[in-house]
């Protein structure tokens, strides 16, 4: 697909342009768009393709206010608001889960800490029982239903991705201790001060803004061959037994992400919406000043965000996986701009982070839902122009 890339470009990082035009080319985009701060400034700003994965009735173009689902990536922002809140002193990391939710500590749960929340370690990423998408929207039912669940290891003694039960998780916590949603606390204490165009339950004022998301099929490798993904990982996301499928399928039957209603509820582990900007915008707010202004973390806060809370193999991604607080970490589950990143992609597409070393933050939304849960490959090939970038020497040096 040979299409127009609209937008601006620091001349040092023309390669990332030329990397996210060839994603259309030989990867499959259809509609994309990828911002890059460094130092808390806007340093690559640029989208191409249409609004909807299907090109809409009339072909409607991405804009630079086009939003999209961004899946898990939604999840890097709802550990900010617990982060906030303990930065905050609202909320103790190493206090009980249940000293803020007295139902969670059932079945054995009650040495389950905040910090096990935030590091994949609280042993409930599955539900005995998975929740309707209409269930799962109502706050009171997925809480319940998370408090009541069986662990599945003994939690803080192990770690596997919390996929779909990280929305109960930490929305309870957030509700338990500020009496409001995460949804309106990502508006008011977030976006609102940011600037930044991310929801968590998209009103129904900016649902026209959102484009319309789909799987597509990345183009074959040469000679016609697709990469194969390793049995053991291949075993584990189609056997329905497993605690993988058991994982990504707490929501069952899978929800239209297009559904209006689906995009209004507030689902922190899945469903949020935002721009390439608002999610780059956020990330340069946790490591730094965004032009000038305002700052979320504090040196302290970015720390913890980012200091190997949980390494090894993971429980539900088969593979091995890093974790700080809420935040993946760089390594093989998903790779990131160095050893210092932290951030969180989104499955199919959608990726955010940070890094302090080198001062820059990067947001990558799609229309186009690809195979692979941590680690695309357009995400990918706009991270590694970002690198070189950034190892070339500057003009004069």
């Amino acid at each position: 697909m040979d299409t127009a890339v609209n937008g601006t470009t620091d001349p040092r990082f023309a390669g990332v342009r030329a990397a996210f035009a060839r994603n259309f080319t030989e990867r499959g985009e259809r509609g994309a768009a990828v911002v890059v701060y460094r130092d808390g400034h806007r340093v690559v700003d640029l989208h191409a393709g249409t609004r909807d994965v299907d090109g809409g009735r009339d072909g409607t173009p991405w804009t630079p206010g086009t939003a999209q689902l961004l899946r898990s990536a939604t999840k890097g922002v709802a550990a900010a608001v617990l982060l906030l809140l303990h930065q905050r002193g609202t909320l103790d990391l190493d206090a009980p889960v249940s000293a803020y939710w007295p139902e969670f500590k059932a079945h054995g749960k009650e040495d389950a800490r905040v910090r096990d929340v935030l590091a994949h370690r609280a042993g409930v990423p599955a539900l005995d029982r998975p929740l309707t998408p209409a269930e799962a929207a109502d706050p009171d039912l997925g809480a319940a239903a998370v408090a009541a669940q069986a662990p599945a290891w003994t939690p803080g003694t192990d770690h596997g991705y919390h996929a779909q039960t990280h929305s109960w998780l930490t929305g309870e916590l957030v509700r338990r201790t500020t009496g409001r949603s995460i949804g309106g606390w990502v508006a008011d204490e977030i976006a609102g001060p940011l600037a930044a165009d991310l929801w968590i339950g998209l009103p129904d004022e900016q649902a026209h803004r959102a484009g319309r998301v789909g799987p597509v099929e990345p183009p074959a490798a040469p000679g016609g061959l697709r990469a194969r993904p390793k049995r053991a990982i291949t075993e584990a996301y189609t056997d329905p037994a497993s605690l993988t499928s058991r994982a990504f399928g707490s929501i069952t039957p899978s929800p239209d992400e297009n559904d209006p209603a689906y995009r209004a509820a507030e689902l922190p582990g899945s469903n949020g919406i935002g721009t390439a900007d608002g999610l780059a915008r956020f990330y340069a707010s946790l490591i730094g000043e965004v032009d000038g202004g305002t700052r979320l973390f504090t040196p302290e806060t970015a720390r913890l965000a980012r200091t190997e809370a949980s390494s090894g193999p993971d429980r539900v991604l088969v593979v091995p996986s890093r974790f700080g607080l809420g935040y993946m970490l760089h390594g093989v589950a998903s790779p990131l701009l160095g050893p210092g990143s932290f951030g969180h992609p989104g499955r199919g597409g959608a990726l955010g982070f940070a890094d302090p070393e080198s001062g820059i933050a990067f947001g990558y939304v799609t229309n186009g839902m690809q195979k692979g849960v941590t680690a695309d490959p357009r995400a990918q090939a706009l991270v590694a122009a970002v690198r070189s970038a950034l190892d070339e020497p500057t003009s004069g040096a």
